[in-house]
Parts: C-alpha cells; structure tokens; sequence
C-alpha cells in the first residue's frame, strides 16, 4: 500500500529540516569565531616572541588583508563549482590548521606567510557560512542572520575566555591552538552533513559592482568593522601597554568587549523591528564613539573595561544589519549583494589592524584609538545621510 504523507507531517518534516539547519550553520559560526578569537587572544603572546614593535606588528597583520584579496577571486570562483557546503567544511579545516601554523612560525618572514594562508581560509570561510546562513532565512522568511554573527561573537568570547585561561597558565600557544583545531576538526565531523548542499549550477562573475545604496552599506560596515578588528588585535596589547593591567588580566577588556558584542547581537533582530535600522545603525555608532573616548580620556583598569564593554554594544549591531538589509535588495540578487556588502565590509576587518599599529607607531596607542572612534563617528554620519 502506497504510504500517504499528510500536510501537517510534511510540515514537521520541513520545520525539522529547517531547525536542523540553522543550529548546525550556528555552529559553524561558532567554530569559525572560535579560530579566530584564538588567534586574537594571542597576538600578544606572539609579538613577545618575536620581539616586535607596534608598528611591525601592524606592519605584519597587513598579511591578513593580502591573505583576504588573494582569497576573493578564488572564493568566488570555486563556490559556483563546490558549492558553499563544500567549501565551508574545507575552508574551515585549513583555517584551524592554518592557526597552528601561526603558533610555529620562529621569525617574521614565516609569520607573514603563515598569515596570508589565515587570512585567506577566513574570508573563504566568511563567505561559504554567510552564503548558508542566507540559505536559512530562506526556509525561515524572516531575518535571522544577527543571531548566526551572535553566535560568532559568543564563540569569540569563549574564545577570549580560553585565551585568558591560557595566558593566566602559561601554556603556550601551539597546545593552546592544538586544542582548538581538535575541537573544530570533531565539530565538523559531527555536524557537517546537515549542511545545505547547494551547488550552484550556473556560473556568472565572481564579484558584482553595487548599487550607490548597497555601496553606502558597504561603507558602513567597513567602518564599523574598522572598529571591531582593531578590537580583535589592539585590546589586548591596550591593557597591557596604556592600561598596565597585571599580566594575567590583559585579556579581560577584549572579554568585556565580546561579552557585550555577542550579548547584543542576539537582541538586533528585535530592536531593528522596533525601532528601525536607521536608528540602530546611529545609536550603535554613538556607543561605539562613546565607549573608546571613556577608554582614550580615562585609560585606568575599571573605566577602560566600561569603555569596551560600551564598544561591544556598539558594534554588535552594526554588521547583521547591514547583511539583513542587503539581502533584501530590490536591485540584486540577494546573495549577490550580500557578497558584494560583505566584501566591502571585511575589507574594513582585517584593514584596520594594521592601521592602528602604524598610527601607533608614529604617535601613540592612545591615539590609534581616537582614530577608531572617528570610524564610529562615520557609521553614525553615514546612516543618518543614508536612504535606509
């Protein structure tokens, strides 16, 4: 006898379906959080080691962004090829192996090169997972994206978390990365099969020239995330050098900062339907310009860590945003403008560190961070001239 299958179980199948996809493209969020807060928690660690100022620091987290630009073309291409799911499960692999390649490099010229092939799995990664998470707000028709970048933040503050505990132990960074690529390594083994397979059959050009209104989200992103990056790699070195935080507590304002950034990422989606995106994207800004002023004017240990904690909250927002908003372009294709808003963004990520340690260099750590916060007078400036 022919089995029938009703509409109400065909619906549990599909909500079942869809609930599996979204918790396991959460964990790839995670995992991929986890990589680079890893890093993040350690740069300090590194640059001891190597004995580098803060402007050859900067002048070697300049390889991310070649490691990104690199990484555009090919991304791009090979994802009309593999598909998202493919890529995602091999770029994440040789992002958590690349991370135990950085803890190995015994001179400059091997930590660049090590960096190149970091940045380039991150952005590899940063597009395969974004493109899935799209594909679940597809099934879910409704924004659901701030909460996969809540989850990547979350991951960044237990990466922190982990880094701090590290740090506080001396143990050094390549057990410490070790552990992380075994925990990324069984994650996708366990996981990976419940991604949406999505290869893509038609092939068109890798990149596609926005609209002035996807351009200005762009823009906005790049700001903002101009801000979180130097976050990711400054924090810790701010706390040691400007706020001369006992040793084992230099990584307590990049926690502070992720607490907060991953506390109000998974709240955007309520507030942005309450109080629309033009006013999340100003108030976010103000936290953001708020939060560095009170750590650049009062540089001292508890009013330095309320300052982060404000940047975080600033910053969480700004991003999921963005995206949600270019998804629901009229003049592309969703995932069209999502790579296009996300590429101008990341741009902003990985070239703002390297900024901040050439400002440093030639004035002050202080100083550097008035710069970000000019970066979030920008996002406040942009998205209140914007058609929103």
């Amino acid at each position: 006898m022919e089995e029938i299958i009703t509409d109400s179980t065909a619906e549990v199948q599909y909500t079942r379906s869809k609930l599996t996809l979204r918790l396991v493209v959460g964990v790839m969020f995670f995992l991929a959080g986890l990589c680079f807060a890893s890093w993040a928690s350690r740069i300090v660690t590194v640059q001891q080691t190597l004995g580098l100022s803060d402007a050859g620091l900067g002048a070697v987290l300049f390889s991310l962004p070649v490691g990104l630009m690199c990484s555009l073309p090919f991304s791009g291409w090979i994802i009309t090829i593999i598909g998202s799911k493919r890529l995602l499960i091999v770029s994440l692999i040789v992002y958590s192996l690349a991370l135990i390649s950085l803890s190995l490099a015994q001179g400059v010229v091997q930590l660049i090169g090590c960096l190149i092939c970091f940045g380039f799995a991150s952005n590899s990664v940063n597009i395969a997972v974004n493109t899935q998470a799209v594909a679940a707000e597809v099934m879910y028709k409704k924004p659901i994206m701030a909460s996969f970048h809540g989850l990547w933040s979350l991951a960044g503050f237990t990466g922190a978390g982990i880094g701090t505990f590290m740090i506080a132990n001396g143990i050094v960074p390549l057990h410490h990365f070790v552990l992380i690529t075994a925990i990324v390594v069984l994650m996708i083994i366990l996981t990976a099969k419940y991604l949406k397979d999505d290869k893509v059959t038609n092939s068109g050009p890798v990149f596609v020239m926005p609209d002035k209104s996807l351009i200005t989200l762009g823009i906005i992103a790049m700001c903002s995330m101009i801000c979180e990056g130097a976050m990711f790699d400054w924090s810790v070195i701010y706390f040691k050098k400007v706020v001369l935080a006992p040793t084992a507590l230099v990584g307590i304002g990049f926690t502070a900062f992720m607490c907060t950034m991953a506390g109000g990422r998974f709240i955007a989606d309520w507030f942005a339907h309450r109080y629309g995106l033009k006013r999340i994207l100003q108030t976010s800004g103000s936290l953001t310009v708020t939060g560095l002023l009170i750590a650049v004017i009062f540089p001292y240990f508890y009013t330095a860590i309320a300052g982060f904690l404000l940047v975080g909250a600033g910053v969480s927002s700004v991003v999921p945003m963005v995206y949600s908003a270019a998804g629901r372009s009229k003049t592309m294709a969703p995932g069209v403008a999502l790579a296009a808003v996300s590429t101008i963004g990341f741009i902003g990520f990985l070239f703002g560190p390297p900024i901040i340690g050439f400002i440093a260099g030639l004035a002050t750590l202080r100083a550097s961070f008035v710069f970000i916060a000019f970066m979030g007078t920008c996002v406040v400036v942009l998205s209140t001239k914007a058609k929103l």
